[in-house]
């Protein structure tokens, strides 16, 4: 094709150079060759030029569908170096670049995330059309052997001879055709002894379709011990109703292992194709992969916001709950941050778009997703060990049965009931329910806390937060709005208030601190100007200090005033005490080492925050409040909330020794903060909850993360984890019962005291067998539907109807 040299697209190798339409096949060429990622350019070079994936036919709608809807290149997903388009979520390590089986487990291989906006239906579809060729087939091979055990005379329009015939004639398309997906993945799992499922159908097929050709074609051969009335007995029904009801069950089980990948599904389809460019005063819509940081965008109402930013001009309602969770529209006007695919809905706005591609939000929760879906919780290692030594076992059982039938059955023909039950004990046994117990309930529950605002990073903090009984909180932002107002402003001395208030505030700008920002925003209201800085100096967890207008300011909580040998410190004790009394946080102002003033700042406890501490108490955590504040305010902001446990005027340090000394006490904690000032406590604690506002998550460094920085979204991560934990052993406790009992019975161990009705026909295996899955995907699937928040707590987000169909 003809490539655009402007791009920046190179590669250069033995002297000539090589210029490229897209990133995707610039990394393919330097990774072939093994030339250095970077040259001749560098990594953000490919990621710069990653927008032109668009415009080419092999990166474009056709192969990435969504993916380029969203502006991501592929390696933004990656979690590992060259990921295949497929993968088996059974298996780690399994991946392809094309449909079809794991070489491991046989199972159909699943398509990732970032090719989940890709309609292909092709496995499905394959596995229908042998299905209803099985039963088109089938049926008369049925009808034909079961309707004389009915006492239809039968043998009057056609004798025996010519029924084995014309069953065999049957049959065969159906084993030989229609099963042959099930024989190939037999046969491979049996050659490379990773012995599966599909080895055990393959053998009770094979068994039954093979002795009863052989029966039809050299009769005589058959032994006395597997003749009836002088006759040898042929089993194609069971080889054809086995082989029909396993395909079904195929069937069935892709429809719902691709219902468990909804959620991003979901996610992915809520960026639209296309944006309002404003440039030079003009309007023109173009495709979402051409936004760029700094665009200038323009929303109407009904639409989609094309990409994470702040409205420059204009109000409106937003409909965030596809990504927070939270059901009531967002009011947003000018200076107000909005997320990318979430939906605008009453008024219109200009807004500067912040972050486009696999910056944004919905970028990054796809892959957060993603990823976590893929991964493994701790305890599917009991079901890996047990799975390996199961379908040896079953063909041991198998074996041992057909010798205790065929020694000591009975009744006669004795070979024929051995042949029979041990094609039952082979059919029945279900190793992949062992399998599908665990990954199953992990996709769906990580997708469902996905649509509620609560961001998984894997399966084991799934798994961890389920044991959690403390919870660690931070005031500010996580209890409270994170967005304090200045109340009051007192001098000490000659001092004024003014002077005080503007000294201090031209220091503040510097800072990111939520107390700063609340002090300038009330001097910029009083319309004060301020001058410039010099030596601005941050104190983790104390304050700030600079020096303005020739005087040295010091603003921060009282242990850092006495520090820096502040005087004088106590001169407004009797009302600062009032005011901490009143929830009021402090800071004292310092001027030339002699205490100026106090400012008193106000952060309003979220309106959410006493029903989820009191739902938080009924699922039995303790819950432990760690903050910079003085004590005495935060003692009444506990007492406010019924706070088990307070720890006032704390450092982010001894925020992480306090969360030691809890795990070192035999506590499982989980710890909630802003992802900034509580680092180390979120990386001490055994579970590190972010609470996230909109675009400020830190979605990369915390094990959860709080899309709505809301204490209900830990209500919903705790009860999430609980009943995915609960669903998976429900699983579980189904497979290893249904297997348990499901072989000896089929082995005919109830014959002895209950007779011949106790043995299991092949074909009731068969639908034993298929079935045993289905209802383990069916319980993961119920997840999509489970109560997150007690009644009286705000609703949860609809499910699909197609979803609910499905149920």
């Amino acid at each position: 094709m003809t490539v655009d040299e402007s791009t920046g697209l190179l590669a250069e190798l033995d002297g000539q150079t090589f210029y490229f339409c897209c990133v995707s096949c610039r990394q393919k060429f330097v990774a072939s060759r093994a030339l250095p990622a970077g040259y001749p350019q560098s990594a953000d070079a490919d990621q710069t030029a990653a927008a032109t994936i668009g415009s080419h036919p092999c990166c474009g709608e056709n192969q990435h569908g969504e993916l380029v809807r969203l502006g991501i290149p592929r390696s933004a997903f990656a979690t590992h170096s060259e990921p295949g388009a497929y993968f088996c979520p059974m298996c780690p390590g399994v991946e392809s670049d094309r449909p079809g089986s794991c070489p491991k487990c046989g199972m159909a291989l699943e398509r990732q995330a970032i090719h989940l906006a890709e309609e292909d239906n092709g496995e499905q579809s394959n596995m229908t059309r042998r299905f209803w060729l099985a039963v088109m087939f089938g049926l008369p091979v049925v009808l034909l052997a079961m309707l004389p055990m009915l006492g239809v005379p039968l043998d009057a329009w056609i004798s025996g001879r010519d029924s084995r015939w014309l069953q065999l004639a049957l049959a065969t398309p159906v084993v030989a055709w229609a099963g042959w997906p099930l024989l190939t993945r037999g046969w491979r799992s049996i050659i490379t002894w990773n012995l599966n499922m599909f080895a055990l159908i393959s053998l009770g097929v094979g068994a039954a379709f093979v002795y009863s050709v052989v029966a039809v074609l050299f009769p005589d051969s058959i032994p006395d011990a597997f003749r009836k009335h002088g006759h040898a007995e042929v089993y194609f029904e069971a080889a054809v109703v086995i082989v029909a009801l396993v395909l079904l069950g195929q069937v069935l089980e892709i429809g719902a292992r691709r219902r468990t990948s909804s959620a991003i599904r979901e996610l992915l389809s809520l960026a639209p194709p296309t944006a309002r460019l404003i440039h030079d005063g003009e309007e023109t819509t173009v495709p979402l992969a051409n936004v760029r940081k700094g665009d200038l965008l323009k929303v109407v109402p009904g639409e989609k916001i094309p990409a994470d930013g702040e409205i420059v001009s204009g109000r409106s309602s937003v409909d965030e709950s596809m990504i927070t969770g939270e059901p009531v529209p967002s009011m947003k006007q000018a200076g107000d941050t909005v997320i990318g695919g979430t939906v605008n809905q009453t008024g219109a706005f200009q807004m500067r778009a912040s972050r486009v591609g696999a910056d944004t939000v919905l970028a990054q929760i796809v892959q957060m997703v993603a990823a976590a879906q893929r991964s493994r919780a701790p305890i599917q290692r009991l079901a890996d060990v047990v799975a390996g030594w199961f379908v040896p076992a079953v063909v041991l059982i198998a074996i041992v049965t057909f010798v205790v039938w065929a020694f000591f059955s009975p009744e006669e023909p004795r070979l024929a009931y051995a042949l029979v039950n041990a094609v039952a004990v082979l059919i029945i046994a279900c190793p992949c329910a062992l399998g599908l117990a665990t990954p199953m309930s992990i996709m769906v529950g990580v997708g469902r806390g996905a649509k509620e605002g609560v961001l998984i990073r894997n399966a084991e903090v799934l798994e961890t937060l389920e044991k959690v009984d403390t919870l660690v909180v931070d005031k500010t932002g996580t209890l409270t709005e994170g967005r304090p107002r200045l109340t009051e402003c007192l001098s000490v001395g000659s001092f004024s208030e003014t002077e005080v208030l503007r000294l201090a505030a031209a220091v503040e700008q510097n800072s990111e601190h939520p107390l700063g920002r609340a002090i300038v925003n009330a001097a910029r209201e009083r319309g004060m100007r301020f001058a410039a800085v010099a030596g601005f100096e941050s104190v983790t967890g104390g304050g700030v200090l600079g020096r303005i207008e020739g005087k040295q300011v010091v603003i921060g909580a009282k242990k850092l005033l006495r520090e820096r040998n502040i005087s004088n410190v106590d001169a407004l004790a009797d009302k600062a005490e009032q005011l901490q009394r009143d929830g009021r946080t402090l800071l004292g102002v310092a001027i030339d080492g002699r205490l100026a003033g106090l400012i008193a700042v106000a952060d309003p406890i979220k309106t959410t925050t006493p029903d989820a501490i009191n739902t938080l108490h009924n699922l039995g955590l303790r819950v432990i409040m760690l903050t910079g504040d003085d004590e005495r305010t935060a003692r009444a902001v506990a007492e406010q909330l019924g706070i088990d446990e307070i720890e006032a005027g704390v450092s982010p340090r001894e925020k992480h020794n306090r969360v030691q000394a809890l795990l070192q006490a035999g506590r499982t904690v989980a710890m909630a903060g802003d992802g900034i000032n509580d680092a180390p406590a979120l990386a001490a604690a055994n579970v590190g909850i972010a609470m996230g506002t909109g675009t400020d998550i830190a979605i990369e460094s915390a094990d959860v993360t709080l899309v709505k920085g809301d204490l209900r979204g830990i209500v919903k991560a705790v009860q999430l984890s609980r009943k995915t934990m609960r669903n998976i052993r429900q699983n579980l406790f189904f497979a290893f019962l249904y297997n348990a009992l499901g072989v000896p019975v089929a082995a005919g161990v109830l014959v002895p005291v209950l007779g011949k009705t106790a043995l299991l026909n092949p074909m009731i295996a068969a639908a034993a067998m298929s079935c045993s899955s289905l209802s383990v995907l069916g319980n993961a699937l119920r997840l999509h539907t489970v109560p997150l928040l007690p009644k009286g707590h705000g609703s949860t987000l609809a499910v699909p109807a197609s979803v609910s169909d499905s149920l």
